[in-house]
């Protein structure tokens, strides 16, 4: 090792936790390796030199590389190698992002590029908190500006109360999730699934979670003052005050009008002109001020709607802290397909179209994780027109895939097992409008349609998404229920909480400040599930309970068992037998290892032959059973007979009570006789005697 390495231990969930610097990745501005059990995570973070030119906005990007080799697995596909990030790759590395993004200083335009790498992965130990943490703890020995460091915690529940960071096994028995980051002083980011957990329960495990951050950043203060580099001159981007008085003179009554307007329509029209006088006012030296003067009229707009609610208490559009816009649903819209929805809520509209599919249809899945597929999946889609923009369409976004996992999360508490409804359930959310929300109108959404569908959930399940406006100076705060757009542009938090009448199912809460108390966050979840009751109670008037039967054009499913050692005759030589089923019937057919079928088609008629063909395929027959066969040839001393796909010998002297002289003068091919087992020999061949 290198004179530079030094090794760190602490004790994290009663669990040591152990952290590794200077000896790899030198030229990285920050690097560490995190070690709890068999569980290695690298992070290294590297900041340009420079601004890049010409951006308004802090470019921060976060990767975490799932690294196959991690979990001792070769990668599929042709070229074995690891390809795009999985969606668990894309919504870890938003974890990490969520609650670090706000601590680097304002103004600060340089790249700054943070990648945590899996080098070794225990099953029973997730990734997740310690790719969190070493996130932390390279950017804060780096000599990037940053005002962390920031704790990262999961806190599941046992019998005995709530854990920190779960195993794999205790995370299966638990009723909770939550994903828990922040600083020493306040709570940053809320990412969290549960059984329709109560508010109390809630708020109970996100403080006790902080009390392990606190910890963690005690800890890291100690890296600091032993292996902290000094903190390197970045230049900030600050606009002429002269500039700012100038803008703030000349604009700032215009944009009290135009802010005035509670439309958003009429709002957007009274901007965009006061934009256009800002222009002509400043033409001179517009192309060269106007990043400037862009961040300058967004601060006078900020200030203008904070102090509004702040003094006032009323928002943009006109409503009050605690309105809920205007909300109108159907179902069933499209004919085609096997449920749909729309649920709008204000300027804010999703169509959401459920598909079901057979077992088999569930969404294989190639990663570090265990889990090898997915049942239930959620797609959330926002095109530009959604916000009225005009530009070319791009892959799915970061941001659309992690807004789907969330509804998905919302939802899943309340599905069927599978054995209780054998199918594969795809929803996709359609996002029409945009103006705030819309995660929260895809949950919506998606119950509506599931229950359209006729799948059985359990309950119904809306979300709404909670804003807070905090003045730092008084300390007077605002929370705000149903954020539209520009409160979540100009506010301090973005917290969506969705569950059902009796609890909470999932949380997701980004915070823009410093962070936020158990006060704020107790009123946040009070003042959301008053919301989300009211928004639950306009859904009901549409549909309060699943369509009792399926749509007739969803599979119809069948469901037989036979025995594992049977499979191999259902299938045939190179699926012959199965191939042929299906070419017959026109079903698709999934088998399991355990010996379940499931017999999928739009006809029960074509399912009902399927399953008789393959009974007929794995009967057994026992002596004494009777049957109505079809003689199929004859031979000098008995008759061949076909019955239930199985074919056995009434020798001549069992055709009839009496002396038989030949057999075609009891029967001929093509009779139909009834037959009784009387033998079946070491060899399986079967004795019958006619009846």
């Amino acid at each position: 090792m290198t004179d530079s390495y030094k090794k760190f231990d602490t004790v994290i969930g009663n669990r040591k936790v152990s952290v590794e610097t200077g000896a790899l990745a030198g030229l990285s501005a920050g690097s560490c390796i995190v070690t709890c059990g068999e569980t290695v995570v690298m992070a290294n973070v590297t900041v340009a030199d420079t601004p890049r030119p010409g951006i308004d906005f802090f470019p921060l990007g976060v990767d975490f590389e799932e690294k196959l080799y991690s979990v001792g697995k070769i990668p599929g596909g042709f070229k074995k190698r690891e390809g795009r990030p999985t969606d668990s790759a894309v919504l870890i590395s938003r974890l990490i992002d969520r609650p670090m993004r706000p601590l680097f200083p304002k103004g600060m335009f340089n790249d700054v590029s943070l990648v945590v790498t899996t080098l070794s992965i225990d099953p029973e130990i997730s990734p997740v908190p310690f790719a969190m943490l070493a996130a932390s703890i390279a950017t804060v020995i780096s000599d990037i500006p940053w005002n962390g460091p920031t704790g990262s915690v999961v806190i599941g529940r046992g019998e005995d109360g709530f854990i920190v960071n779960p195993t794999t096994t205790e995370a299966e028995k638990s009723d909770i999730e939550v994903i828990i980051s922040g600083t020493e002083d306040a709570i940053m980011m809320v990412e969290a699934n549960g059984a329709e957990i109560s508010e109390e329960d809630m708020l109970g495990a996100i403080m006790f979670g902080h009390q392990e951050i606190k910890k963690q950043c005690e800890f890291q203060k100690t890296l600091i003052k032993k292996v902290g580099k000094e903190k390197r001159n970045i230049e900030m981007f600050k606009f002429d005050e002269d500039l700012e008085q100038r803008v703030e003179s000349y604009a700032t009554s215009f944009l009290e009008k135009a802010m005035g307007e509670t439309d958003l329509e009429k709002r957007r029209k009274a901007e965009k002109k006061v934009d256009e006088m800002i222009a002509d006012q400043f033409a001179d030296t517009y192309e060269d001020d106007k990043i400037a003067i862009g961040k300058i009229v967004n601060n006078i707009k900020q200030d203008i709607i904070r102090e509004k609610i702040l003094q006032k208490g009323l928002r943009p559009d006109g409503r009050g802290t605690k309105d809920i816009r205007p909300i109108w649903t159907a179902t069933g819209i499209l004919p085609r397909v096997h449920g749909s929805s729309v649920f709008t809520r204000g300027n804010t509209q999703v169509l959401n179209v459920c598909t079901l599919g057979m077992v088999s249809d569930c969404q294989k899945l190639d990663g570090i994780d265990d889990e090898v597929q997915k049942r239930y999946m959620h797609h959330y889609n926002m095109p530009p027109y959604a916000t009225g923009e005009a530009r070319q369409m791009r892959g799915t976004s970061r941001r659309e895939i992690g807004h789907g996992a969330l509804a998905e999360r919302a939802i899943e508490p309340l599905l069927p097992s599978e054995e209780e409804f054998p199918y594969a359930i795809r929803t996709v959310s359609e996002v029409l409008s945009s103006n705030g929300s819309s995660s929260m109108a895809s949950v919506c959404a998606s119950s509506m349609s599931l229950m359209n569908a006729g799948v059985p959930l359990k309950s119904a399940v809306a979300g709404i998404a909670m804003g807070l406006i905090k003045d730092s100076e008084s300390g007077k705060t605002a929370i705000l229920s149903d954020i539209q757009g520009v409160e979540d542009f100009l506010g301090d938090m973005d917290f969506k909480v969705a569950g059902t009448e009796k609890g909470i199912t999932a949380i997701q809460m980004d915070i823009k400040i410093a962070g936020i108390d158990e006060a704020i966050l107790k009123q946040a979840l009070k003042q959301a599930r008053e919301g989300r009751l009211h928004i639950l109670k306009a859904m009901n008037t549409e549909i309060d309970k699943p369509e009792p039967k399926l749509s007739k054009y969803a599979p119809k499913i069948t469901i037989m068992t036979i025995k594992p050692e049977k499979i191999k005759d259902v299938i045939g030589s190179g699926g012959k037998i199965i191939n042929k089923i299906i070419e017959e019937t026109g079903v698709k057919i999934d088998i399991s290892d355990d010996g379940k079928i499931f017999i999928g088609s739009s006809s029960d008629q074509s399912n009902a032959r399927a399953k008789e063909i393959i009974e007929g395929i794995v009967f057994e027959p026992e002596v004494g059973m009777e049957f109505t066969g079809k003689v199929v040839r004859t031979i000098e001393i008995g008759a061949f007979v076909e019955f239930n796909g199985k074919e056995g010998m009434v020798h001549i002297s069992k055709l009839a009570p009496t002396r038989v002289e030949k057999v075609l003068d009891i029967v001929k091919p093509g009779d139909n006789i009834q037959v009784k087992v009387i033998k079946i020999d070491d060899k399986g061949r079967i004795d019958l005697k006619k009846i």
